[in-house]
């Protein structure tokens, strides 16, 4: 099955389009609709979507699936689609290839709560998912890439992104932009992280990765 990307320029007009474009979770419900087979516990990731919106005039959603989406499932006159076939750019990943690289991600950390340790266990509670921002997120950022297959080449461009949503998930998770270049170092990694995104709330419009020459 092919990974594919769709590019939807999203209709403002569009009531629900409207909707979705102020309220995180129901454009993840929108957007689930894409999916050719869901199936399993967990049919996002079963069934590999991942999206990111593109902010602007004409604001354009990049959605991301393992399969070649059901563009019936989206409602009429929500926007214009193209889909691409992602396996051209999968197999062409060699190790010291240059690229430039996006991802809009929610950097996380637990951080202790003080809590005592499990009676039972002897361990100290996980913590608490607490969002990172500043020199604590580029940090996150190199991290993850390194373990990604990518060797970062440039100081990353970030922009916080807004989270609109009227119900805040928990935990409600903070986006920031990356930008920047990097070279291939494991093409297999960044094959699994393409596939996959990279960090959590993939299912409020985290962890896409996408790449163009550099």
């Amino acid at each position: 099955m092919p990974t594919t990307l769709t590019r939807i320029i999203v209709n403002r007009n569009h009531r629900q389009a409207r909707s979705d474009l102020a309220n995180r979770p129901g454009l993840h419900k929108t957007l689930m609709r894409l999916l050719a087979h869901p199936a399993g516990p967990t049919p996002r990731k079963t069934g590999g979507l991942l999206f990111r919106l593109e902010p602007g005039l004409d604001p354009v959603l990049l959605v991301q699936t393992a399969d070649t989406p059901n563009l019936t499932g989206l409602p009429g006159g929500y926007g214009t689609t193209d889909t691409l076939d992602l396996t051209p750019l999968l197999t062409a990943l060699t190790p010291h290839l240059p690229v430039r690289y996006r991802i809009t991600a929610a950097p996380t950390a637990y951080r202790p709560t003080g809590a005592p340790p499990d009676p039972a266990t002897g361990r100290r509670p996980r913590g608490k998912i607490t969002p990172l921002q500043g020199q604590e997120a580029h940090a996150w950022w190199h991290r993850k890439a390194t373990h990604a297959g990518l060797h970062l080449t440039t100081p990353p461009d970030t922009v916080s992104r807004a989270f609109p949503s009227p119900d805040r998930p928990a935990p409600f998770y903070k986006l920031t932009q990356f930008d920047g270049t990097a070279t291939i170092t494991n093409p297999d990694q960044l094959a699994t992280a393409l596939r996959e995104g990279i960090g959590k709330g993939k299912a409020y419009g985290a962890g896409l990765l996408t790449l163009a020459p550099a």
